[in-house]
């Protein structure tokens, strides 16, 4: 009888996962790369901002003086006259509030015009003088916020599109971790998935800094860009903390009232200063600041902000006091209580800023959040780069092949004529 060869073909190509995967991270990174772009580099120098604050802005600081603090109504006075002065009353002419830091630290009044926008007027809580007028719109780390935030396009239009490409730029470190695992553990393999060959061709090493940078950057970056989606989506924000929480609704922000049936023939100055005398012997850490923001309206509130630390938020703590009777009011949400009382699902809420910015780990944390930053800046850029060499590659494939084609159309051209060599 006789024997049949059998012949077993080796697969060849991707599969359609792969094909899938492949395609979504090459579009979706075309599409959202200028954004994501902007996103990491504006992150990438925010990060210290607050460290580079305090060696090129000295009015932060004061001398320390063996003496107690002005109140609270004598700074806002004079704040008051030195922000608008006889200006025309527009209804904006307002200090918002007052900020105390620790015995080294400016204090702080602040307002806000349409023309102007916030204005913060730091000033030696000691003596009452003004020592520097801050328009954060002319601020140069506010500017570098607001292309993080909107891409320096109004808050309703900027805002979804940054929130879209951190949604996209999830999607694309997902996609991307699935192209740079190893098709099998051959040293080589391995050594490419996490080694840059630096001594390689340009091509190669643009290839080696977006794969093997983005496999090492991809944890953190999830984290950043997580952290980010809180602010980008409410719907995102939500779902995270009723996941945290064990199903239960993200509380919403409350709306507290002075009672006006107690109202006094009295300026609210007066009151602040009573507020500021109870409150400033039950601060449990005079190095942190306290901030408490003015009644503007019959029945609005004293909204107090302590916090216990200069280099961090989540711990601060927030309460709310009538205006006429200084009765304290009772929170809900994440801030109802002190951090170390609050439920886990609070304490993520608070901290998110915090572990956005890298400073959850001190200085290690914000070094480690600037180089992440600046690696996920350079992968939009790198990966262009591949798509573009790949694309020129198979122009030239395309044009070869009519080259060859239209020389073997003339050669057969010249046989059928005898004119062949």
């Amino acid at each position: 009888m006789p024997q049949h060869t059998v012949i077993v073909k080796k697969k060849t190509g991707k599969s359609v996962f792969r094909k899938i995967n492949d395609w979504l991270h090459l579009w979706l990174g075309l599409t959202s790369g200028l954004v994501v772009f902007i996103i990491s580099i504006t992150g990438c120098i925010y990060v210290f901002e607050k460290d580079i604050r305090s060696f090129t802005q000295p009015y932060q600081f004061v001398e320390r003086q063996g003496q107690p603090f002005m109140l609270p109504s004598q700074l806002v006075s004079i704040a008051q006259n030195y922000a608008f002065g006889n200006l025309p009353d527009t209804g904006e002419q307002q200090i918002k509030s007052i900020q105390y830091g620790d015995e080294n630290r400016a204090a702080i009044a602040a307002y806000q015009t349409k023309k102007e926008g916030y204005v913060m007027i730091y000033m030696n809580p000691y003596t009452g003088e003004v020592l520097h007028k801050k328009v954060l719109n002319r601020d140069f780390f506010r500017i570098i916020l607001a292309g993080h935030f909107y891409l320096w396009l109004p808050k309703e239009i900027g805002k979804p599109v940054i929130a879209t490409s951190t949604l996209i730029f999830v999607v694309l470190l997902l996609t991307g971790i699935v192209m740079w695992f190893p098709k099998n553990l051959k040293k080589a393999n391995v050594d490419k998935s996490f080694k840059i060959k630096w001594k390689a061709t340009f091509k190669r090493l643009n290839y080696d800094l977006h794969n093997v940078l983005g496999f090492y950057v991809m944890l953190i970056a999830l984290v950043l860009a997580l952290t980010g989606l809180v602010w980008g989506f409410e719907w995102f924000n939500k779902s995270l903390y009723w996941t945290a929480s064990g199903g239960k609704t993200f509380p919403g922000k409350e709306k507290h009232v002075s009672d006006t049936t107690k109202m006094i023939l009295a300026e609210n100055a007066p009151m602040i200063d009573q507020l500021w005398l109870k409150l400033r012997p039950n601060l449990k850490n005079e190095k942190g600041s306290l901030q408490i923001q003015i009644p503007l309206k019959k029945d609005d509130v004293f909204s107090v902000i302590y916090n216990p630390q200069h280099d961090t938020y989540y711990k601060r703590e927030m309460s709310r006091y009538d205006q006429y009777t200084l009765a304290s009011l009772s929170l809900k949400g994440v801030f109802a209580k002190s951090f170390e009382e609050a439920a886990f699902a609070d304490k993520l809420n608070r901290m998110n800023y915090d572990i956005h910015v890298g400073a959850i780990l001190g200085m290690p944390g914000k070094i480690i959040a600037f180089f992440a930053s600046f690696i996920c800046a350079t992968l939009p850029v790198t990966g262009f780069i591949v798509w573009w060499g790949k694309r020129n590659k198979k122009k030239k494939k395309i044009q070869s092949r009519v080259v060859s084609a239209k020389k073997k159309e003339k050669q057969l051209r010249l046989e059928s004529v005898g004119y062949a060599d």
